[in-house]
């Protein structure tokens, strides 16, 4: 297979090739190559260079930065404030992104400088381009911005690479970065005028975490849609709670889709008729599964409307216009958008925690689930004395799901007034983007869970010769055979836990199938 190459600068980036580059350090980046685009960078750093030299007043070139900005800079000092700027920014704290966002963080920055309203040189450019194809990746301290004026802190750390300071990862081992460049074959970049502030000043950051997260929220959706059918079909739930006219008349696309694939899962259709001897109604954690997975299903769509125009956009300060020549300063830098977005999708990404975390519940709950075994303990009868199976897994569960409700509080209103009273009203969405990320991690913690505990269940039943497997969709066969391919049946009582950390490294490779027919 050919090496995937992802262009910049000629068109609008997506989400999915900023997460492509995020998770496949064989995926590189060229910048484009048209004129249009390599004349356009260049007139707007050329008429930023003209203005500076000729004593111009311009914010974070010829003056300080933020409340400083009353402080002129001589012009002998102009071309040392980039370099001084990623200095004194250079304050991060808590653990490092990994790898993959890194490789976002760098890849979104790179297309928002492409735009041509920051001012900056190709060589800049090129420079975190090479940054990206070499894997010559920052150390960037995870905690530390406030979303406005940009993500200066960790964004300072992007800026003190290109021009050979700080640390950074590169094969594989922590080095400093003028050690990683010279063995690349590239060389530091002293930067311009203004392109320390470029660097830095956007929402680069909050909006790589934001692709990462809306690609894994997009994943967990249908493998959740997935999930409840395996529940449903284990607790041998009526199936007509699918049936497509009650979806029709509360027509949510998103719900709508998520119970059609329920519906195509458990082999429902317009023939069935439920047992007379089984209760009517499920309870809401396999009844209202559409409803609740609905949610996130619909509001993916506007939250990827935002995240690409963020992604696309000049998010700086000051901006040029390389036609007019026009210097505008303003606050694009404001991550507003980001950090509601992260704020809703954190909100209906736990949501689905709490609905898995529920149906493992119900599923160990032997007055409820329909004569399978206590605790799903599938030991003989003389050993169930000594077996509990999934009680433990099901507190663990709940313990998860807790944790994750908790992290739902909005950030994005817990707004700080900062830096002498100028960066006065501040968006959080770094913030709100990484509780989002980890709202992700810990449902899909749930979601294992609850994918072992409901092939189990699947199990139980073939034991009591109520299922076979001809009675289940191809899809539920498939997800069935692929757990396990890596996790047995649990007979006798075992420790779950490297069972649990390998269905998770699965899940977030994508490795279980979800897909169904004709979509």
């Amino acid at each position: 297979m050919s090496e995937l190459i992802i262009q910049v600068g000629e068109r609008s980036n997506t989400i999915d090739e900023i997460v492509a580059v995020a998770v496949n350090p064989a995926v590189s980046v060229a910048l484009s190559r048209q004129a249009a685009f390599v004349e356009k960078i260049a007139k707007g750093a050329a008429r930023l260079e003209e203005l500076w030299r000729k004593d111009q007043v311009i914010y974070g070139v010829t003056t300080g930065v933020g409340d400083s900005c009353i402080r002129r800079i001589p012009p002998a000092l102009v071309p040392e404030l980039s370099l001084q700027l990623s200095r004194f920014h250079g304050c991060g704290l808590g653990r490092h992104f990994d790898p993959p966002v890194t490789r976002a963080i760098l890849m979104v920055r790179l297309v928002s400088l492409s735009t041509g309203y920051s001012a900056v040189h190709l060589q800049l450019l090129q420079a975190l381009a090479d940054l990206i194809n070499h894997e010559i990746l920052p150390l960037i301290p995870e905690e530390g911005s406030v979303g406005a004026s940009g993500d200066l802190t960790p964004l300072s750390y992007v800026a003190a690479t290109i021009m050979g300071e700080g640390d950074v990862l590169y094969k594989g081992k922590n080095c400093p970065a003028s050690s990683a460049l010279r063995e690349a074959g590239l060389q530091p970049l002293t930067l311009g005028p203004k392109e320390g502030l470029a660097v830095m000043n956007g929402t680069s950051v909050m909006t790589a975490l934001a692709c990462v997260a809306f690609d894994r929220a997009s994943y967990l959706l249908r493998l959740t849609s997935r999930i409840s059918a395996m529940i449903s079909t284990a607790v041998e739930g009526n199936k007509a709670h699918f049936d497509p006219r009650l979806f029709d008349w509360k027509p949510y696309p998103g719900q709508r889709e998520v119970a059609g694939w329920i519906a195509e899962d458990i082999g429902y259709n317009s023939s069935y008729t439920h047992d007379s001897g089984a209760p009517l109604q499920d309870t809401y954690a396999i009844r209202c599964a559409p409803h609740v997975i609905g949610v996130l299903a619909d509001a993916l769509p506007w939250m990827r409307a935002q995240i690409e125009i963020e992604l696309n956009s000049c998010n700086d300060n000051p901006m040029v216009d390389p036609d007019k020549g026009d210097v505008l300063h303003g606050g694009n830098f404001y991550g507003g958008h980001i950090a509601f977005a992260m704020d809703c999708l954190k909100t209906a990404v736990a949501n689905l925690a709490d609905l898995a975390d529920r149906q493992v519940a119900l599923l160990i709950n032997d007055k409820r689930n329909r004569g399978l075994p206590l605790n799903l303990s599938g030991a003989s009868e003389d050993r169930l004395p000594v077996n509990h199976g999934f009680k433990a897994v099901q507190i663990a569960c709940s313990a998860w799901a807790a944790e994750a409700l908790k992290l739902t509080m909005p950030a994005s209103v817990f707004s700080r007034s900062t830096e002498s009273h100028n960066q006065d009203k501040v968006s959080m969405g770094t913030i709100a983007a990484r509780d989002c990320v980890r709202v992700l991690e810990l449902t899909e913690q749930v979601a294992v869970a609850a994918l072992l505990a409901g092939t189990q269940a699947l199990d139980l039943r073939r034991r009591q010769q109520r299922l076979t497997w001809d009675h289940l969709s191809q899809g539920l066969c498939s997800l069935h055979k692929e757990v396990r391919i890596h996790s047995p049946f649990v007979e006798e009582d075992r420790p779950l836990e490297k069972d649990l950390r390998l269905m998770l490294e699965l899940v977030r490779k994508k490795k279980f199938a979800c897909q169904w027919e004709g979509r």
